[in-house]
């Protein structure tokens, strides 16, 4: 995934008239409504609409994806949907989901209103399983080519050289900081060689509960913009908290899908290069003005130090090299 930085601020042309504007240039008329949603990589807006329910509207943020990457998301959306699955997917507009207004791409969407499931509610934990087995099915029908895996490479190394680069990092915390990445790499790479070879399949890649929304109808997944190729489980433990959480879960998965239970000893492995990921994001999306008022105490000494330490003891449990 392509992290070129085009802009400190990539966003600061983007104000309610142009947004408005791509509205009304993709053939819809907006009343003038304009709702700001909780998204840090994009921009996204609901938009109210003359005569018309309202839409979603995600401005993509630029030099992330391509706009073959952008087609791949889509595509997959569209699938899923026309496999009659709950997932929100983008509106074609003449044919094409991703459009251009004064040099930023979009899309829309229709609006779907929801609240967070119950991960404590082992009834919500199966229904979500048995939906994602059958994501995951139609997910393995096919290949991403252009966005990517999940790996070392992806969600440890790249992010890691973020950090380093973004100046966030205290200086004196950096030869630490590069040592423990080095040093976790290699191990993570060997747990995941001791697994063996697992199927890889396109996934929604970032299904956390945020990305759940939950009505009187079930579950529906929304937000594919983190889809990439990777092991089953990548979807399954943000959802499952615990052990039992994980096994409600997966009981409701194997009605539609067999589940290859090696990939449980990859949950960890994952949990850890999510974290490393994470943390390169927000170094490497520093400069956006977003990033420092969502995120201040990662802009904190002590929080990298407290960092690091988690790091040093994950490799020590991972078997110090």
């Amino acid at each position: 995934m392509p992290n070129t930085r085009v802009s400190d601020t990539p966003y600061a042309a983007l104000g309610p008239d142009l947004v408005l504007d791509a509205i009304a240039a993709a053939g819809f008329e907006p009343d003038g409504r304009l709702l700001a949603l909780g998204s840090y990589e994009n921009r996204v807006y609901q938009v109210g609409v003359e005569d018309g329910l309202p839409l979603v509207v995600k401005f993509y943020r630029p030099g992330r994806w391509s706009d073959e990457a952008i087609a791949e998301e889509h595509d997959f959306a569209l699938e899923l949907e026309d496999a009659e699955l709950p997932v929100v997917a983008p509106i074609e507009v003449d044919g094409c989901t991703l459009l251009e207004h004064a040099g930023f791409r979009y899309a829309l969407y229709p609006r779907r209103g929801g609240r967070a499931p119950e991960l404590d509610s082992a009834e919500h934990l199966a229904w979500m399983g048995r939906l994602l087995a059958r994501i995951h099915g139609i997910g393995a029908r096919g290949r991403f080519h252009e966005r990517g895996n999940v790996d070392i490479e992806t969600f440890v190394r790249k992010p890691a050289l973020a950090t380093l680069a973004s100046g966030l990092l205290p200086a004196t915390l950096a030869a630490r900081y590069e040592r423990l990445i080095a040093d976790v790499a290699v191990l993570l790479q060997a747990q995941l060689t001791a697994v063996g070879a697992v199927t890889t399949l396109r996934l929604h890649g970032d299904c956390h509960i945020g990305n759940v929304l939950w009505t009187d109808s079930g579950p529906h997944f929304v937000d594919l913009d983190d889809a990439r190729m990777g092991p089953a489980v990548q979807d399954l433990w943000m959802l499952a908290p615990s052990r039992e959480s994980l096994d409600a879960l997966l009981e409701g998965y194997a009605e539609f899908r067999d589940f290859d239970f090696r990939e449980r000893a990859l949950i960890e492995p994952l949990r850890l290069m999510r974290q490393i990921h994470w943390a390169g994001w927000v170094a490497a999306r520093w400069h956006d003005p977003a990033f420092p008022h969502a995120f201040a105490h990662v802009g904190e000494p002590r929080w990298w130090e407290e960092h690091c330490n988690d790091l040093m003891q994950a490799r020590s449990e991972l078997g110090d090299p």
